[in-house]
């Protein structure tokens, strides 16, 4: 009886033994994955219309429905500006990206990516137009008469189709955007343009 009992308790501290081996909790020492910031503004994941879009060498070709042969293609398309958008020192980039979601339209949109430590965090995008002409992309730094501080305003200069024309018209009405990121949330926010007699 007494073997007996001694055997119960030997087999007892073995499954508690392995039960600890098996179902440890993991320890601090252990490597786990982390999600790495890309070094290139090019290969950085932006947000368009409520979808992820990471570029791949400024490039992006993902299924417009799983196992369909349509494509939606996004692409680098440069009127780049380089500036500090959150004033830590760094250097970050603002430029246009075009998206072809198979149809005939070719649909515009600003981004921003922050230049952080670990690498670049890409905006949400801002809608410009279909088929539309860019122009110019520059920083707006100036003192409005109202003396109100225009630091870190981007400003995106397109042309766009009058009113009523066809898409197969050039687009030559003049159109401005000013826009200013917000580096927390990382969306735009369309600010107001300079009234008549302010200085830009």
């Amino acid at each position: 009886m007494k073997k007996n009992y001694i055997i119960l308790i030997i087999l007892v501290l073995i499954a508690l033994v392995t039960g600890l081996v098996i179902f440890r909790p993991h320890s601090g020492k252990e490597k786990v994955a982390e999600q790495t910031l890309p070094k290139d503004y090019k290969n950085a994941t932006y947000i368009i219309e409520g979808q992820s879009v990471t570029l791949t060498n400024g490039l992006s070709e993902i299924e417009a429905a799983p196992g369909s042969a349509t494509k939606i293609i996004t692409r680098y398309f440069g009127n780049e500006v380089k500036h500090d958008l959150n004033d830590d020192g760094r250097e970050d980039v603002v430029f246009l990206l075009t998206q072809e979601t198979g149809g005939s339209g070719v649909f515009y949109y600003i981004v921003a990516a922050l230049n952080t430590p670990d690498g670049y965090i890409g905006s949400q995008a801002v809608f410009l137009g279909d088929r539309i002409a860019p122009q110019t992309t520059h920083m707006d730094e100036g003192i409005t008469s109202k003396g109100t501080n225009r630091q870190n305003v981007i400003v995106v200069n397109y042309a766009v189709r009058l009113p009523g024309e066809p898409f197969t018209a050039r687009p030559s009405l003049g159109k401005s955007m000013w826009l200013k990121l917000d580096p927390v949330t990382m969306q735009f926010a369309e600010v107001a343009q300079n009234f008549e007699g302010e200085s830009r």
